[in-house]
């Protein structure tokens, strides 16, 4: 691990500030700190400023902030030729924030190939608290009343920070990110976070942002804090 060694933070450490993110590791990338707590003040004043939880159970609390950051600009998003079929058929039904918890839950189940998750009972209790409070949502994919897919994140003011997908049918997930970026783009969303970059999500559209210009975006996008956000017209759910 190069650079400066872990910072800890107390709980509540909104308060006290986070460490300047130029000290975030180089290896791992972006771990920034550890400790604190995962308080709705916490998780909101991470966001805002660029930094996210990422743990295993058993382990402290983690805080990372990478360079680069994945991001997608919601004009900018590549559905496939296949996909795009997927999505006139009809096959699936989509909602948004019906079913929070389920969709939380499906995301923190196992995985093919690995053995844990990062998603623990602690980190679903926090962001069910920030869904309550009206920063965190979902978008749910069904097919013969069955959940088969879906997404979470948070949103704060014209930024989506998106934290995780599942899918148990061929596209849902896909289904589901096409329906949010839909929304977003409806609601004058102009930027999807999607923390470290994948082939997954470089097939999706997403491309990697300079740390320092993420941060401008967010400093100019993401506060000050909407508990609504883009998702204030009900009706449109």
């Amino acid at each position: 691990m190069s650079g400066p060694r872990l910072y800890w933070v107390q709980a509540a450490c909104w308060r006290a500030g986070w460490p300047p993110l130029a000290q975030a590791c180089e290896e791992p990338n972006g771990l920034l700190a550890a400790g604190g707590d995962l308080q709705p003040a916490t998780l909101l004043d991470a966001y805002r400023r660029g930094v996210f939880p990422w743990f295993s159970e058993g382990d402290p609390i983690l805080w990372w902030s990478p360079e680069p950051r994945a991001v997608l600009w919601p004009q900018d998003f590549a559905p496939s030729r296949s996909l795009r079929r997927r999505l006139t058929r009809g096959e699936f039904t989509v909602s948004f924030d019906t079913a929070f918890d389920a969709v939380v839950a499906a995301c923190a189940a196992p995985r093919p190939g690995t053995s844990g998750t990062w998603i623990t009972p602690g980190m679903a209790g926090a962001y069910g608290a920030l869904h309550r409070l009206g920063y965190a949502h979902s978008v749910e994919v069904w097919q013969d009343g069955a959940l088969v897919g879906g997404l979470y994140g948070v949103t704060l003011g014209q930024v989506f920070f998106g934290e995780s997908m599942f899918s148990r049918r061929t596209d849902a997930s896909k289904v589901a990110f096409a329906h949010l970026v839909r929304y977003l783009l409806d609601h004058d969303c102009r930027l999807i976070d999607c923390q470290v970059g994948s082939g997954h999500l470089a097939s999706l559209g997403a491309v990697d942002m300079p740390r320092a210009e993420f941060l401008t975006w967010l400093d100019r996008h993401a506060r000050p804090p909407d508990p609504r956000g883009p998702w204030h017209v009900d009706d449109d759910l």
